[in-house]
């Protein structure tokens, strides 16, 4: 039996350069569960483990019907209230915008032979087994991300600004404008890896 490995067949979306350049991204599809708040409060913790819970479920599941698969890097997207907090940049919003007032949507990438039905199958089986209600917040979700700006940030989260900073400028200099929500793709497990070698893909969809 095959065990599909997205970050093996789907190269180009997990891997980045060191400098912002562009990428084309197709169109995927995701476990998903939003929230709002800090990343270092306790329901993000209890976020990320109902989306991993529900995924290792399916997988589970799928490989019972001989179509096993890698469960994928974690990834996000984060936004705020640009009417509450008016006139940010790409920069600038991640130091003048409180933790608290970020939303995010949490993602983990599926094979294309994963229904929304096996889904929904998934999380049912998760919640009896593991009894976390929060299971019941997980979605499947579909993205077309389309063309992005993206570029690898190494070191801790803190830093992220630095490469912000090169993306907006990149952006700035070839008269793109944002087209959707901040991407980030976490290579590392930040649980586990010091935070200067921390390696995360930062991509920011753009419009013409």
């Amino acid at each position: 039996m095959k065990k599909v490995d997205l970050t093996k067949t789907d190269k180009a979306y997990y891997t980045a350069k060191t400098e912002p350049h562009i990428v084309e991204i197709g169109a995927c599809r995701y476990l998903s569960i939003v929230g709002k708040g800090d990343p270092s409060e306790e329901m993000f913790s209890k976020n990320i483990a109902a989306l991993y819970s529900t995924a290792y479920t399916i997988k589970f599941q799928m490989k019972e019907k001989q179509m096993d698969f890698v469960v994928p890097k974690l990834e996000g997207l984060w936004w705020f209230d640009e009417i509450r907090f008016p006139n940010q940049t790409i920069e600038s919003s991640a130091v003048e915008v409180p933790r608290s007032e970020w939303e995010y949507r949490l993602l983990i990438r599926i094979p294309d032979f994963v229904t929304k039905e096996d889904v929904e199958s998934g999380k049912e089986l998760a919640l009896k087994k593991k009894k976390d209600v929060k299971v019941k917040d997980v979605e499947y979700f579909e993205m077309n991300e389309g063309t992005s700006v993206q570029m690898m940030h190494i070191g801790p989260f803190s830093t992220e600004r630095e490469s912000l900073r090169q993306i907006e400028a990149f952006m700035n200099g070839h008269h793109l404008k944002r087209g959707g929500h901040h991407h980030e793709i976490y290579l590392s497990d930040f649980r586990k890896t010091a935070p200067d070698k921390l390696k995360t893909i930062l991509r920011e969809p753009f419009v013409k």
